[in-house]
């Protein structure tokens, strides 16, 4: 009988910001990244789909991640605990804004953006023993409008590199934003009231 570790998840993800997101909260987690051997299958595709919609697409990739990531748990023969992954992407215009391939494309986004109001999708889920359970969290972003002074004296933080829609909120960026409508944490990439939820219902206590 496999052994359960006690009150300890796993977290399927490099992000440095979902990793203080639950250390904010108090969650005992280890990191768990998908490097997967070949015989195993591929890592999660996070290339939209041909006709794909936002909320689809981000529900599509954080369950491929958080069963890719019970897959290497199994693989491994670690420990039992539940496994957490999450998805985040920024949505203008009903298109998705995925991350900047250079810092030209960068500072594109970042124009995009500028004087507008975008969405921000983050789903995040847990796995364990067969059991899935996924929230999504939707929050609405305006950004001022932004000289093309901003967009340069921002790309030279580095900041925008690997963020879906090329800025982090919890940085530099924070000062172009005039309005938030819904979940911080969420647009920083892992929604801290859903995530709460979902641990919970695994049995892993919050305060």
């Amino acid at each position: 009988m496999a052994t359960v570790a006690p009150q300890r998840i796993y977290l399927t993800s490099k992000s440095p910001r979902r990793r203080e997101l639950l250390k904010q909260i108090g969650v005992n987690f280890e990191v768990l990244l998908l490097r997967l051997q070949s015989r195993m299958g591929h890592d999660v595709d996070e290339t939209p789909h041909v006709g794909e919609g936002p909320e689809d697409y981000v529900q599509r990739v954080c369950q491929e991640k958080v069963e890719m990531g019970w897959k290497s748990l199994k693989f491994r023969n670690l420990p039992v605990a539940p496994v957490l992954a999450a998805d985040t992407c920024v949505i203008l215009d009903e298109q998705i804004v995925g991350k900047p391939k250079n810092r030209e494309h960068a500072a594109d986004i970042l124009q995009s953006l500028s004087g507008r109001q975008h969405q921000v999708l983050s789903a995040v889920a847990i796995t364990l023993d067969g059991r899935m359970e996924m929230r999504v969290s939707t929050s609405k972003v305006t950004f001022a409008t932004l000289s093309k002074e901003h967009i340069r004296n921002y790309l030279l933080t580095n900041e925008s590199l690997d963020k879906a829609g090329a800025y982090a909120i919890q940085g530099y960026a924070a000062a172009f934003i005039v309005h938030l409508e819904g979940s911080y944490s969420g647009v920083m990439g892992l929604p801290l009231f859903e995530t709460a939820e979902l641990l919970q219902n695994f049995g892993y206590p919050i305060l």
